[in-house]
């Protein structure tokens, strides 16, 4: 199906526009401004009039939790969400059940995505302090990047051993995404805050996280991230910054076509701030922990002086059993919000006096330019069709009751938003239009022009 698209405004690549956009076999093929009559054929006619058409959003950092934990999450009902929230691209995290760390397990999330999947899509490699051999294997052509965490790991992918760290940023055949938290400074922190529960001096909810999770853990290991890529000239991404001390880590004069070192951060860690647990609790709990107000506001500053590059999810479902717990011990850290991030960051944009073109470049031109991601992330003529329709007109309430994940709870849960997406193109297709999913076609795998 081919479709015309008129009477769109436009964003992209700094502008705003009235045009026409004509898709032709899954690609942008015209793009018609100024109201120029343009002679669409049989295409189907979407009329945009009062909508804004962007790029698809490209989220460089999700988890679907499959293979291994698909009670809470799998790659179809999470890739459902995200099209419903305007996004038309992941790139998907190895902490999974088994932890993609070999090609071969690599290999069968591609597969399973294949099957599954109603947005495109890239998995990381993770890193571990064994594994070189796999890394160095990987194509950069076909894979987006290599997930370090040099902190907060589950099972063994903790990469602590600094001989490992130096040959993985040396020979690392493509992006380094890493999880910055030192571990011995949370590790010290945690028996400290048991030693006060049991003591009962310390009530152990969900205001002591960004405790355990100091500024300090976050600031040394990004530090040394940064430093170790400066050394050997690695590409590093410093994934989901929660802090105003990690920014000035970065350079916002370079531009990204060519940094080497970047960052990116959250909507969480832009909307909420340590006064929230006392509302939201163990809800809001995730890894870096959100922080302090002035933290906030840095990194609201961040993202206007060019500190911040990209701004990506952190999607992670969790059962609601295993959130609500009665300790901060057992609850798990992270929460579901890919389908609402978009939305809420739209306001949050405008709220703020920042321009829609910003949040674009932010959420779609950014990551298709850091990851290098071929012909997507912008609305070109010969690029692939990953578009979005969003009415920012409306009053749409967030509940529990109308969410697509898995998982069936969101932390904005009662939260208005004025921004709804109300179409979705993956590769030309039509794949969600005001809350129907159109199901025919699955998304395609990501290739990189490395």
């Amino acid at each position: 199906m081919n479709y015309y698209i008129k009477n769109a405004t436009i964003v992209n690549e700094g502008e705003t526009f009235s045009a026409h956009l004509y898709i032709k076999d899954g690609i942008i093929a015209i793009i018609v401004r100024d109201g120029e009559l343009f002679d669409a054929g049989n295409a189907q006619v979407i009329d945009a009039r009062g909508k804004y058409l962007i790029p698809g959003v490209i989220d460089e950092h999700v988890h679907f939790r499959e293979p291994g934990m698909t009670a809470k999450a799998d790659i179809y009902s999470e890739s459902r969400a995200a099209v419903a929230g305007g996004v038309t691209s992941y790139m998907e995290m190895p902490n999974t059940v088994p932890q993609t760390t070999t090609q071969a397990l690599l290999q069968e999330k591609f597969n399973l995505a294949a099957e599954k999947s109603l947005a495109n899509y890239s998995f990381y490699i993770g890193a571990t302090n064994d594994n070189l051999d796999e890394i160095v294997k990987t194509d950069p052509q076909k894979v987006c990047g290599v997930k370090l965490f040099m902190g907060s790991s589950t099972g063994n992918m903790l990469v602590d051993k600094e001989e490992m760290l130096e040959r993985l940023f040396k020979e690392s055949p493509c992006l380094i995404a890493a999880h910055c938290e030192d571990e011995e400074i949370i590790k010290n922190n945690t028996l400290k805050y048991k030693e006060l529960t049991e003591k009962h001096e310390v009530i152990p909810n969900a205001t002591i996280h960004p405790l355990v999770r100091t500024e300090e853990a976050c600031y040394r290991s990004t530090e040394k991230a940064v430093k170790l890529a400066q050394k050997t000239g690695a590409r590093l991404h410093v994934m989901h910054i929660s802090t105003r001390a990690e920014l000035l880590l970065f350079n916002p004069e370079t531009p990204l076509t060519n940094k080497k070192i970047t960052a990116e951060t959250c909507p969480h860690y832009l909307m909420f701030d340590d006064r929230d647990y006392d509302r939201l609790g163990f809800a809001i709990k995730c890894n870096p922990a959100i922080k302090s107000t002035h933290d906030k506001l840095a990194l609201l500053r961040g993202i206007q002086d060019g500190y911040i590059d990209t701004i990506g999810s952190d999607h992670a479902p969790h059962l609601r059993e295993e959130k609500f717990t009665d300790s901060y011990f057992t609850a798990k850290s992270g929460f579901p919000s890919i389908q609402h991030n978009l939305p809420l960051m739209v306001d949050y944009f405008l709220r703020n006096k920042l321009s829609l073109t910003s949040l674009v470049t932010l959420m779609c031109h950014n990551p298709a330019t850091l990851y290098q991601i071929d012909r997507r992330g912008y609305i070109r003529e010969g690029y692939h069709a990953d578009l979005i329709l969003l009415d920012n007109n409306v009053n749409d309430l967030i509940s529990n009751e109308k969410v697509f994940y898995k998982c069936g709870w969101t932390p904005y849960d009662g939260t208005t938003t004025h921004t709804q997406v109300t179409h979705t193109f993956v590769n030309g297709n039509l794949v969600y239009e005001n809350g129907i999913f159109h199901e025919e076609n699955r998304g395609e795998r990501l290739t990189f022009n490395r």
